[in-house]
C-alpha cells in the first residue's frame, strides 16, 4: 500500500491517542504527510461561520493534545480546526481536497439502547470516502 498523504480525525475521544499513533506510525514507515482535523459541528440554527469559542477551545485543545501524541512518534503533525453541519462530509471532503491516501478514524465503544453503534460519522466516511479508511475501534471491554 503506498501512502503519501494520511488523514487522521480527531474528537477529544478515547481513540484519539490510538488513533494518531497509528497513524504516525505508518506515516513514518512510508514517509507521509499527516493531517489530524477536528470537525465542529454548528447547527443548523446558526450560521456556518459562527463564532463558537467553547468548541473552538476544545478543538484547539485536542489538535494540540494530538500534536503532542505524533511528537511521541516522532512524527510531525499538520492540524486544523473545521466548521460544518456534520463531520462525516466535512472529512470525506477534506480527504479529497488535501489527495490522502487514508482516512484513520478513532471510534469509542459505544451503545444505542444495548448494542453496539456506529453512530453516524464512521459509516458516512466509509460509504463516501475516495481513499481506504481505516477504523480504530477501542475494545467492548471498556465499557464494562
Amino acid at each position: 500500500m503506498d501512502i503519501k498523504k494520511v488523514l487522521v480525525a480527531v474528537s477529544g475521544g478515547r481513540t484519539d491517542d490510538e488513533a494518531i499513533t497509528l497513524g504516525s506510525k505508518l506515516a513514518r514507515e512510508s514517509k507521509a504527510k499527516v493531517y489530524a482535523i477536528y470537525v465542529i459541528e454548528v447547527k443548523r440554527a446558526l450560521p456556518l461561520d459562527a463564532d463558537l469559542p467553547m468548541e473552538s477551545k476544545k478543538g484547539e485543545e485536542v489538535l494540540n493534545y494530538a500534536e503532542g501524541v505524533a511528537q511521541k512518534q516522532d512524527c510531525k503533525l499538520e492540524t486544523e480546526l473545521l466548521q460544518a453541519r456534520q463531520a462525516g462530509p466535512a472529512i470525506v471532503d477534506e480527504a479529497r481536497e488535501r489527495g490522502v491516501d487514508l482516512i484513520i478514524l478513532g471510534l469509542d465503544y459505544k451503545t444505542h439502547f444495548g448494542e453496539f453503534t456506529l453512530g453516524k460519522t464512521a459509516p458516512y466516511v466509509l460509504r463516501n470516502a475516495s481513499c481506504r479508511v481505516l477504523v480504530c475501534r477501542e475494545p467492548s471491554e471498556v465499557q464494562g
